[in-house]
């Protein structure tokens, strides 16, 4: 869902205005304004927070969810570089919050779900007939295929494809592969978040996409599904994950880090300047809630973290209390 930030402030104006003229006409007390709870979060994220937005404002009517969807890193720099109003951020990747985020503007951060990596495509794509796990890198390499993938620099999603590529060079043993598939594959081809690429892919713009197997599954396509050792989706195969090598951009401008492979996992955290922090508190309890978000998580493809815990660059002590009551959400 985009950004409503724009038009909520221009409803919120125009309601305000009329209760206003209203109040003063017949001597009645104008309404008052839903507070509004500021959540940036991963594009993967969309369609499952979409759906929380609904049940959580309608059991708190009073509460106003404003949601903006972006690279993980993207929605980071929003808050970090450009001092964005923000109460909450969602990453697809928990490491950027701790890299970016903890402690300059936050103090904790709670990882609540998983994911893997998958090969979309439609029934129109270039050789859709006949791809699968075992050719897939090879069709990728045929003349006149088109794929991509998002920014590695904006999106966790973009650097975990690049290391899928480096994985696959690995497990067939196939030196230079990933470099030659990369090398194919045009710039414009490398958008800022995996989900634009959607539009790209229904209009047969592309033929093939990297995306995480939640947003394949909520959006009905077609997708190649990897083995373990190559879908970044299982933990127990980190040591072999850690074999592939990315680099992005860093927190400072003109800095470069090197990001080492490792399973997908989701982190969320309220940033320590938040401006409603205790309606975000009562939004991010909901999400933690197994009978709650985390459910409604599960049902869209989205596997939530069993139990969820606190990220390695936590400041336990900083946990809100109302958090520490969820003994899941307060252990590492």
């Amino acid at each position: 869902m985009p950004c409503r930030l724009g038009y909520v402030r221009q409803v919120l104006g125009r309601g305000l205005l009329a209760a206003l003229f209203f109040a003063l006409l017949w001597g009645t007390p104008p309404p008052a304004a839903a507070e509004a709870v500021i959540i940036f979060h991963a594009g993967s994220l969309t369609v499952p927070l979409a759906a929380l937005e609904k049940e959580f404002e309608a059991r708190h009517p009073e509460l106003e969810v404003l949601r903006e969807a972006g690279g993980s890193s993207q929605c980071a720099r929003m808050i970090s570089e450009l001092h964005r109003p923000c109460d909450l951020m969602a990453a697809a990747d928990f490491a950027v919050i701790d890299r970016m985020l903890i402690p300059t503007e936050a103090s904790w951060n709670i990882l609540f779900a998983t994911n893997q990596m998958v090969l979309c495509y439609t029934p129109a794509s270039a050789y859709a007939a006949e791809i699968g796990p075992h050719n897939w890198t090879e069709i990728l390499a045929r003349p006149g295929v088109n794929w991509g993938h998002s920014d590695p620099n904006l999106d966790p999603c973009g650097y975990s494809a690049l290391m899928v590529l480096q994985l696959a060079e690995k497990l067939l043993g196939r030196p230079g592969l990933a470099a030659r598939l990369t090398a194919a594959r045009p710039e414009a081809n490398i958008r800022p978040k995996a989900v634009e690429l959607l539009a790209l892919l229904e209009s047969g713009v592309l033929d093939y996409a990297w995306e995480y197997r939640s947003v394949a599954v909520q959006h009905g396509l077609e997708f190649v599904a990897l083995p373990d050792k190559l879908n970044l989706g299982n933990p127990a195969e980190d040591e072999f994950y850690r074999q592939a090598q990315v680099e992005v951009n860093g927190k400072k401008p003109g800095e470069r880090i090197l990001l080492q492979g490792k399973s997908i996992t989701y982190g969320v955290t309220l940033l320590d300047r938040a401006p409603q922090p205790q309606a975000a508190l009562r939004f991010l309890d909901f999400l933690l809630d197994p009978e709650g978000g985390l459910k409604i998580l599960a049902a869209m493809g989205q596997p939530p973290l069993s139990p969820p815990r606190l990220s390695p660059g936590s400041k336990p002590e900083s946990l809100p209390a109302k958090l520490r009551a969820r003994p899941a959400a307060g252990g590492r």
